[in-house]
């Protein structure tokens, strides 16, 4: 039986770990030290200042029941979230427990759908990756990548694309140096649909907002909503309160050509008079990779195509400056290979958007 003062000394312990469990640096018993990433930030959080129902939530609490019950349950996943440290540690450790116990999907891998995906700056400054995790269950606590080579240097942790996070630590072995590196200001916010949400990359650091963000070395928000991502009027109440370098639309997979006439001028004009100056870039949806040979599908396309283009026309006849536009036929290549299932992107396919999307972004954030 336990005695009055070891039950005592018991108590104390237990509550200088929870201390330093608030303060984001409890130790284990095996000498690693972890660091919470709520007590720095992630970027592709918008609106961090604003109340969350869940810390890792994309959309503000204010949002449920303003926008659709789907779009809300869909924010809640950590898509595009990012995270940035400093270290010389040469292990990394990760604990982190995901929202939902489906960690992955037919067809798309667990390593996507629930990993975290790691990426340093390489001598040059340039990301390179390093290491995902491969979630099994709800919570992930296991070491990251082990044998680094010496030197400190920045990293990059993506979050889960199609699951929540409901806590998240990175470890290193104590006496290694750490430091967490706020979330940077002004990001490139994508609004649009399950592509855009990630599906259907392998790990988060391969999704096209991703990649571009690491090309342009800007911080992105990723506002993909699964099957919801229809130019809502209400989304854009939430966009506009973004201090955004530039909007990205692309949320004609979701749509069709007679809801990209009703919504796609009035979401543009909504977000122009609200930020008169910042770029607005309007995405034609790519067309499913075995469209050649379904009329059907490929008629969609077509009229969707064409819509949109009406739309882009209109506004720049209105005067609406600083307004871009990507074409959609050759998002994912000309060759078929670009997607899982001919409508979602696999890596090459999102490859493929991000080479197409660069230029158009780097014109317009250079107008800006």
């Amino acid at each position: 039986m336990r005695t009055l003062p070891t039950l005592l000394c018991a108590v104390a312990i237990l509550s200088l770990s929870s201390f330093q469990t608030l303060v984001a640096q409890d130790k284990t018993d095996d000498g690693i030290v972890w660091h919470d990433i709520t007590q720095w930030g992630v970027e592709g959080r918008i609106l961090p200042e604003q109340e969350r129902s869940r810390w890792f939530d994309r959309l503000p609490a204010s949002a449920e029941g303003k926008v659709t019950s789907a779009v809300w349950s869909l924010s809640r996943d950590s898509a595009g979230m990012m995270a940035r440290f400093k270290t010389d540690a040469t292990e990394l450790w990760i604990d982190y427990k995901l929202k939902d116990g489906g960690i992955a999907m037919p067809h798309m891998p667990a390593t996507g759908v629930s990993g975290v995906d790691l990426y340093a700056r390489d001598k040059d400054g340039t990301w390179k990756w390093v290491s995902v995790t491969k979630p099994s269950s709800q919570t992930v606590k296991t070491k990251w990548i082990s044998g680094l080579a010496p030197g400190e240097r920045e990293y990059a942790a993506y979050l889960p694309l199609y699951n929540g996070i409901e806590t998240l630590k990175v470890g290193v072995k104590k006496g290694s140096k750490f430091e967490g590196l706020a979330p940077r200001e002004k990001p490139i916010v994508f609004y649009g649909t399950s592509i855009t949400h990630g599906a259907c990359a392998s790990r988060p650091g391969m999704v096209h907002t991703a990649i571009l963000g690491r090309w342009l070395d800007r911080p992105v928000a990723n506002l993909g909503f699964s099957g919801n991502g229809k130019m809502h009027e209400e989304v854009a109440d939430y966009l506009v309160q973004v201090d955004a370098a530039a909007y990205v639309i692309d949320c004609l997979p979701n749509m069709s050509a007679p809801d990209v006439a009703q919504r796609c001028v009035p979401l543009v004009k909504q977000l122009r008079a609200a930020k008169p100056d910042t770029p607005i870039i309007l995405v034609e949806d790519r067309r499913n990779t075995n469209d050649w040979i379904l009329p059907t599908r490929n008629q969609h396309h077509t009229a969707n195509h064409a819509a949109l283009t009406k739309a882009y026309q209109e506004l720049t006849d209105a005067g609406i400056k600083n307004l871009y536009y990507i074409p959609g036929d050759h998002l994912y290549g000309k060759d078929t290979e670009g997607a899982t299932d001919a409508s979602h992107a696999s890596d090459l396919g999102f490859m493929r958007q991000a080479e197409a999307f660069k230029p158009v972004l780097e014109k317009a954030l250079g107008s800006n």
